[in-house]
């Protein structure tokens, strides 16, 4: 691109308990002279911002309709269980879907976890987001399932998590917008996120090939060496004589080959 062909800034969108410092770090480092903004959207709002081109790209969690949205599967997230400190599974490492049968276990309406089937037994009423059911394990009510990095966002004192294997769990996801063509920035993005090296073949940042003309001047001036004996030697070089030896009396350096000189009289 050139420099007119440049957008102002490169929009991010990212959702809660994605980080995305590492990739932000990296874009500064490389493309000092496009800012990047951050736009922050829930899960659920994440793919209608894309598709309604209110940012270039996006940290999402999978399912995204693929019709509309292209995607690069990233990692997958382990689900946890958020539960008091004094709470009898602290005693475990990790705890199953069967050994929370008998607890309320709270489903919140910005669930990121795909259920066939619920766990637990459910809670009278529905919290409204995580963050809601986050303060109802804090007062005793019940437990909460969500990806780990949501357990983190939303860290308490007197809240502690423990994995659990068995549960669904969350997928992240880099999305844009479908296009025939993928923008420059979005493929620049792309190679920091798979960790490609500015020098990639993909990347803007790669050396670019010598011009044509360029390469003329340098086998010009590669001929002009050969000629003033460079390798190989030219017509017109000259040869010094080997170390050691000194040239005959008389004759160019080396001598006639197989002729001596007459003995003198004895």
């Amino acid at each position: 691109m050139t420099g007119s062909d440049i957008p102002s800034s490169f929009r991010l969108a990212y959702v809660p308990g994605v980080t995305p410092t590492k990739w932000v770090r990296v874009w500064h480092e490389r493309l000092p002279h496009v800012p990047l903004e951050l736009v922050q959207a829930t899960a659920a709002e994440a793919p209608g911002l894309l598709a309604g081109g209110g940012a270039d790209a996006g940290l999402v969690r999978l399912p995204v309709d693929r019709d509309v949205l292209s995607a690069i599967p990233l990692y997958t997230e382990t689900t946890v269980v958020v539960i008091p400190k004094d709470h009898v599974a602290t005693a475990a490492e990790e705890v199953s879907l069967a050994e929370l049968s008998d607890e309320i276990v709270l489903h919140p309406l910005d669930d990121l976890l795909d259920w066939e089937t619920l766990p637990g037994r459910p809670a009278v009423e529905r919290p409204a987001t995580t963050a809601d059911a986050i303060e109802l394990v804090a007062a005793g009510v019940g437990v909460l399932l969500v990806p780990q990095s949501l357990a983190r966002l939303h860290h308490r004192k007197d809240l502690t998590y423990r994995p659990v294997p068995d549960a669904p769990a969350s997928r992240v996801a880099l999305s844009w917008p479908e296009a025939e063509l993928t923008p420059d920035l979005v493929e620049e993005f792309i190679g920091i996120v798979r960790g490609r090296t500015v020098n990639s073949t993909r990347g803007r940042a790669a050396t670019p090939p010598r011009p044509a003309k360029d390469k003329d001047k340098a086998k010009a001036k590669d001929k002009g060496k050969d000629r003033r004996g460079g390798a190989g030697g030219g017509s017109g070089a000259r040869q010094k004589p080997a170390a050691g030896r000194k040239p005959q009396a008389g004759g160019r350096a080396g001598g006639q080959s197989g002729k001596r000189g007459k003995p003198r009289g004895r």
